[in-house]
């Protein structure tokens, strides 16, 4: 069993638990498991602090779907902006996702029967990370099992809809699904905005909403979409896209923040091959450089991999 082809996926931010949320996830889902690990080299202490042979990240395969798990610090944590929406026309399946996932954590919404599905329920796992769970018709969602879903609020709520034509814009094999909006008997929420929206991105769901509602939480790194990319001229148009009107104070390594404040990765698939060479002199000539840039350049990054010289990108 390997990933589906998936353009964009989540990136996790964890202190240091992404080991064991790795294995909740893997236990929660049917057909799942873990599929990659990295580990922290010697290079780069100074800026991520993290000991040497210690996990970076791990990459996970739930029922098809990739997801990243990276022990990146205490400087970011996972909250309730980004959740992940789950589909299952199984109603004991899905009770057992609930009762695994929940253990340890805190119900946002009880799974209950709600207008929109026989059972439903919002919750936040022990570690942070917010699940909507949910009986349903496989077929309303392109059989997509888990999918990422954004809330706008605060600052950012009425944009939804901006966002979702600005993203639609970008990737290929992309369209507005479904979109629901506030209506006038909904005071406590501004009245047009969108109640609910399904869209898809470079062919996987994704799906978005407002809430006037004041909240504790916004968009941030705790949790990011990496956008995986063949060449160079993917690098720099997702780049180019994505960034514009964001955060350039916002931008190392990868990631970026866009005009929304929803946080990104632009990721060489090269580097990650990189990154797993039995060669530690490699992985660390390679990660030195990457350190040091902000969009990633591809032809640095295999000098640097080929011990040749690389300067500050």
């Amino acid at each position: 069993m390997e990933s589906i082809n998936q353009k964009i996926s989540p990136m996790l931010w964890f202190d240091s638990q992404a080991e064991e949320a790795a294995k909740l996830y893997t236990s929660a889902f049917p057909n799942s498991k873990a599929s990659r690990i990295t580990r922290y080299g010697k290079e780069g202490y100074e800026i991520h602090g993290q000991r040497e042979g210690t996990i970076m990240t791990a990459e996970l395969i739930l029922d098809g779907h990739k997801f990243t798990l990276l022990n990146g610090g205490p400087h970011f944590t996972i909250n309730p902006s980004i959740s992940f929406f789950v589909t299952y026309e199984d109603a004991d399946l899905i009770d057992r996702i609930w009762q695994t996932l929940s253990e340890g954590g805190s119900v946002l919404m009880p799974l209950d029967k709600y207008p929109w599905s026989p059972k439903y329920g919002w919750l936040q796992d022990r570690y942070g990370l917010s699940w909507q769970i949910r009986v349903g018709n496989r077929e309303d969602v392109r059989g997509q099992s888990i999918f990422t879903s954004l809330l706008f609020v605060n600052e950012h709520c009425g944009q939804a809809e901006e966002a979702i034509n600005h993203y639609t814009s970008i990737f290929k094999d992309s369209s507005v699904t479904t979109i629901k909006r506030y209506g006038s008997d909904q005071p406590q929420e501004k009245e047009g905005s969108v109640m609910y929206a399904q869209f898809r991105l470079a062919g996987q769901t994704f799906s978005a909403m407002d809430s006037a509602m004041q909240h504790a939480f916004t968009f941030n790194e705790g949790t990011s979409l990496v956008v995986t990319c063949e060449t160079q001229e993917e690098v720099d148009y997702y780049w180019q896209k994505l960034s514009e009107g964001g955060d350039p104070k916002a931008q190392m390594c990868g990631w970026l923040k866009d005009k929304f404040g929803v946080s990104w990765q632009v990721v060489p698939q090269i580097l990650s091959e990189m990154l797993q060479d039995p060669d530690r002199n490699k992985v660390e000539n390679v990660t030195r450089a990457y350190l040091r840039m902000k969009k990633f350049d591809i032809a640095e990054l295999q000098r640097a991999f080929n011990g040749e010289a690389v300067m500050a990108t």
